[in-house]
């Protein structure tokens, strides 16, 4: 019988973080994976980011996490989402070599100290005094640890359809783990039933192009990670994607075949995610859109295989042919993986702390698909805290609980542990009510400190991050003190270029850089005809921190007055052996969800589905005679 720390059972995007956390971190680690071949596999789509998702993959780096790194090395394009929008929904998007994404991901698995990679399926955990203290493989071998942390994805049970074809599987080709989940089951663990799908995969050399829009990456160097170097990222080959659309003739197919769709015939029980609809759904609940939008990602560069991203079905293969061959150049395509739905079960997240550790079992900890959210991003965000209170418990040290107003990883971590997760939960920008602090461009200066302080972060980055910290509040500190006027003959040269009216009076450099056009480019030339004056040439990063937070100072001080206000709430802690039947004015129901969630404080109360501002009424003024008595 072997002894770890850790022991972390899967190896998906979830279990890579979790496992290198904890043996980053100096605890003796191991992971395992139903196969050696398939570690941090892209499953679905094969790119990383988007709107929100690329915010948890910069807030992932800056507490030392690895899908940041892992992409920089291996995408094949990459490029900036909502240009013309403002900073809180701009979004880095990638798309991956997917063969490379997962060798890579493999290679720094193998070579981390502390950490054992080991390809077996888990059957059982071993669970003593309501503490899970190890697991068994389907070889009958046990492993003992001091904490589980289980990232199972869509693999507990797995079905997949394709039309009226059902067979188990954790992904197409794969086994599905079907004694897992009874495990857990009878160790008291609460379990539903989620779907989620995938389109077909299609082959390069049987697409007309020349009938499709193509969508270039950006030609500027990009990074998700700021370890990466973007001199060597600039030298990176980048494949373009092509956009295309249905048309009526592909919602009739769809609509003749209603009743050989599993997902309308009743085969289908688990609920799917409603933000990333089949195209069944799609053509169902939107019956008046003429056109849907389809996205061809090529797979990588070794391979044939193109992702069509947007028709995702799990229609039966003469079906899935006859769709693709009605759309505009794909009119002879052909089918290399054929596009499916799968179920799945997940673990009811009203039994999970904020440090993701059930609150029945002791020392078992769940992360990614398994606590019913969908996407790479979100699994792996789950990951690192997983692995990082994992560690930190055995270390004897308090959990890092990250607050919603700090981070989307906060956001998403009280979203599903107060709110639940009745369908797949995908982040969105609109969930944080906090979205203008919580940039993707500033994660590193919100999160680093922590991820220094737990041992994920080396010293030489983070002194990196308090270097651009420093530089940036004192070149904002130097634009409000710098006046230039119409005797500067730069200043209304930079105006006349945006159609803006001259200045006749003196402004300061912050209140000229605070104009919607103004860059920190133009203050730069300015700047050169301003004597005993001069300001110095940083990496893009830096220079785009001090232009975000000049332009939008008015916004962000409101943000930050109701952060406080929300921070106040948070800090109304709830005592643990509160027994909320003997409060009176608050109605059973709501009693039942706050029995079940067990806030920690006022504002996850709050939060709470069911709970009513005049039940937190009733909470505040128990804690108020509490704290008298």
């Amino acid at each position: 019988m072997m002894k770890f720390d850790v022991i972390v059972v899967g190896a998906g995007h979830a279990g890579c973080e979790a496992a290198l956390a904890t043996a980053r971190m100096g605890m003796k680690t191991a992971i395992f994976t139903i196969s050696l071949d398939k570690i941090g596999y892209m499953s679905c789509n094969p790119s990383l980011g988007g709107p929100a998702k690329s915010h948890l993959v910069r807030e992932i780096d800056a507490l030392g996490g690895e899908i940041a790194k892992n992409i920089d090395k291996t995408f094949i394009q990459i490029r900036v989402l909502n240009t013309k929008k403002g900073p809180a929904v701009r979004s880095l998007r990638a798309q991956a070599d997917k063969a490379q994404y997962t060798v890579q991901m493999k290679k720094t698995l193998e070579n981390t100290e502390n950490l054992d990679v080991i390809q077996g399926m888990v059957t059982d955990i071993i669970i003593e005094d309501g503490k899970a203290i190890g697991v068994k493989t389907r070889e009958g071998v046990e492993y003992r640890g001091k904490a589980i942390i289980i990232a199972t994805g869509t693999f507990m049970r797995g079905l997949i359809h394709i039309g009226e074809s059902k067979f188990q599987g954790g992904r197409l080709g794969e086994l599905s783990s079907e004694d897992l989940p009874l495990s857990l089951e009878k160790i008291g663990i609460k379990l539903g039933r989620f779907k989620t799908g995938t389109p077909a995969r299609i082959d390069e050399r049987t697409i007309d192009f020349s009938k499709m829009e193509e969508q270039p990456g950006d030609t500027s160097p990009l990074r998700f990670s700021n370890s990466s170097s973007y001199e060597e990222l600039a030298k990176r080959k980048q494949i373009p994607c092509h956009l295309l659309h249905t048309n009526e003739k592909v919602h009739d197919i769809i609509r003749a075949n209603k009743d050989r769709s599993p997902l309308y015939n009743g085969t289908i029980v688990g609920t799917g995610p409603r933000y990333c609809p089949s195209i069944e759904d799609k053509i169902f609940k939107y019956p008046d859109k003429k056109q849907h939008h389809i996205f061809l990602e090529k797979e990588g560069y070794d391979t044939n295989e193109i992702y069509v991203a947007g028709l995702s079905n799990s229609l039966p293969a003469d079906v899935q042919y006859e769709i693709l061959h009605s759309i505009e150049g794909l009119e002879n395509a052909k089918i290399m993986r054929y596009a499916y739905a799968i179920e799945y079960d997940y673990v009811a997240t009203e039994e999970l702390t904020y440090s993701l550790e059930n609150k029945n079992i002791k020392n078992l900890y769940t992360a990614g698909q398994i606590n019913g959210t969908s996407g790479y991003e979100e699994a792996a965000a789950q990951g690192i805290m997983a692995g990082i209170n994992a560690a930190r418990k055995i270390q004897g040290k308090e959990p890092i609980i990250l607050d919603r107003a700090d981070s989307y990883i906060g956001t998403l971590i009280d979203d599903i542990v107060s709110k639940g997760t009745n369908e797949p939960y995908r982040m969105f920008t609109a969930r944080s009510e906090y979205r203008l602090i919580l940039r993707e461009d500033n994660a590193d200066l919100r999160l680093s400190k922590i991820g220094y302080e737990v041992g994920l972060v080396s010293k030489e980055e983070y002194e990196k991050v308090l270097f651009k910290e420093k530089v940036v509040k004192e070149v904002i500190e130097k634009l409000k003190k710098q006046y230039v006027g119409s005797s500067n003959s730069r200043v209304n040269e930079v105006l006349e270029k945006y159609n803006e009216k001259p200045v006749s009076n003196g402004i300061s450099l912050f209140e000229f850089l605070r104009r919607p056009d103004v860059t920190y480019k133009d203050i730069k030339y300015v700047a050169k005809l301003i004597e005993d004056f001069s300001l110095e040439d940083y990496i893009d990063d830096i220079e785009y921190q001090i232009e975000i937070q000049v332009k939008y100072s008015g916004y962000i001080e409101r943000a930050m007055k109701a952060i406080e206000k929300h921070k106040t709430l948070e800090d109304k802690k709830i005592p643990e052996n509160i027994d909320y039947d003997s409060l009176e004015n608050i109605p059973r129901e709501a009693k039942e969800k706050l029995k079940a969630v067990r806030p920690m404080n006022i504002g996850q109360a709050s939060r709470i589905s069911g709970v009513s501002p005049a039940d937190i009424q009733v909470l505040l003024i128990y804690l108020k005679m509490r704290g008298k008595n």
